[in-house]
């Protein structure tokens, strides 16, 4: 049983009752009225969901009636019908907004068909248009939390970049949030209607990796069945995220770069270049100036997507930036988990503010989310946060000490996490805020498998 509500408008008095009689078993609540005038006061006194007009009335005809309904809020979805059909005002309901155009005499079951299909696709527009204010309400430049002076200034920063289609490069750790920060730029641009397409440079081997970037074409590889567009291509008037770019081949570097300077793409195996029009936000937590330095990164790529720079700094950085996240974290997860814990104890507190946080705020994330797991209620108790009980405090290092390289530090970190968890890749991947993927690249380079 539908609960739509539906507006048949016809001057034929047969025509309008056989409509409301076939409409009314079918489920639907409907409305009837004999002529434009009538109709649109019906639609103004009462919003309907779809509304099928009689393009011939006296008075206020069908596309008088058509072009004053599309102006309400909510406006109706509307279905011309006409026994005097002409390519002429086809053309004319359909570019006044009608959603269909149907000849008289007209077949019950195409009526009955048209007003399912007319139905669903105001269903998936409103389900659309929820979904894009849910993104917006999620990843908006105010969801961004902090109130750090460096924090301040990449909101500052992001509002002002938003509505160009400058290319972004965003730096930081591992978990400072490089990704929640391209989504508020993606959201708060005039691309925003269309959604934004990650593309995870790390994610995969090579050889499928130019397949999902670039696309290919039918034959151009074993397994290659049918065509694909690749994810560029997908992304054709919106935004690309290339999540840590700096692992690219130089060889995929160079396939990149002529995308950026041609705007076009070529498919794997195919001699043919397909336009597109996207914009790209490229994000690393490597330095990629020592990568050019070293002939790691090709410095006409990093020049290309080096326009505008946003850093984001860590967590350790900014510790007094903490609480507000947990309690951002806290509204999450007290809504998921039905809830009401309030805040942290104070020993709680403590704890939190005295580690390092080499995941940064995905670590604190899964932190705070692990704290449910363990018991929390009122507020987060010491107890809650097992981890950072298990967690050594950092060594400080001795004046003139030599410190060890980053590689060598982010070696040792892995093996200890891996360790700890009894070489559980899930939940070591969770307590240093990497993705299990990642966790595993990680090991294989450092072969600590």
């Amino acid at each position: 049983m539908s609960s739509a509500t539906l507006l048949v408008a016809d001057d034929d008095p047969v025509a309008r009752d056989l409509l409301v009689e076939v409409l009314t078993r079918e489920g639907y609540r409907v409305r009837a009225a004999s002529g434009g005038e009538d109709c649109v006061r019906i639609a103004q006194a009462e919003p309907c969901d779809l509304a099928l007009v009689d393009l011939r009335m006296p008075g206020v005809d069908g596309l008088s009636a058509l072009k004053r309904l599309v102006t309400l809020q909510p406006a109706p979805t509307v279905v011309i019908l006409t026994a005097f059909a002409t390519m002429e005002t086809a053309i004319d309901a359909i570019r006044a907004g009608a959603y269909d155009y149907l000849s008289k005499p007209f077949r019950i079951d195409e009526i009955k068909m048209t007003v399912r299909r007319a139905l669903e696709a105001r269903r998936l527009v409103a389900d659309n248009r929820q979904y894009r204010h849910e993104l917006h309400e999620r990843y908006g430049v105010d969801k961004l939390v902090g109130q750090s002076q460096e924090m301040v200034a990449i909101y500052k920063l992001v509002a002002r970049v938003a509505a160009l289609d400058t290319t972004i490069l965003i730096q930081g750790e591992t978990g400072t949030g490089k990704e929640m920060v391209a989504r508020a730029i993606h959201y708060a641009s005039p691309r925003a209607d269309r959604p934004l397409v990650v593309v995870d440079c790390a994610a995969l081997p090579e050889p499928l990796f130019e397949s999902e970037l670039f696309g290919h074409e039918r034959g151009a590889f074993t397994g290659a069945v049918m065509s694909r567009r690749g994810l560029l291509e997908t992304a054709d008037g919106s935004t690309c995220f290339l999540d840590e770019i700096g692992e690219l081949s130089t060889a995929l570097q160079a396939k990149l770069l002529r995308v950026l300077q041609e705007k076009e793409v070529r498919p794997v195996g195919s001699a043919k270049t397909h336009s597109v029009n996207v914009r790209i936000i490229a994000a690393t937590n490597r330095d990629l100036e020592a990568a050019v330095a070293s002939g790691r990164f090709r410095q006409d790529l990093y020049y290309r997507i080096n326009v505008v720079r946003i850093v984001v700094p860590p967590l350790r950085a900014r510790k007094d930036e903490i609480p507000a996240l947990v309690t951002h974290f806290l509204r999450r997860f007290n809504a998921r988990f039905h809830r009401s814990v309030t805040g942290l104890a104070p020993a709680a507190k403590a704890a939190l503010m005295a580690y390092d946080f080499p995941g940064n705020v995905r670590e604190l994330e899964n932190l705070i989310e692990r704290a449910y797991a363990f018991g929390a209620h009122d507020e987060i108790t010491r107890e809650n946060l097992p981890a950072l009980a298990a967690a050594p405090a950092p060594a400080a290092a001795a004046a003139g000490e030599e410190l060890p390289t980053l590689e060598a530090a982010e070696r040792d970190l892995i093996r200890r996490a891996l360790a700890r968890y009894d070489n559980d890749k899930e939940k070591g991947a969770r307590a240093l805020g990497l993705t299990v993927r990642t966790l595993y690249r990680r090991i294989n380079k450092f072969r600590l498998a």
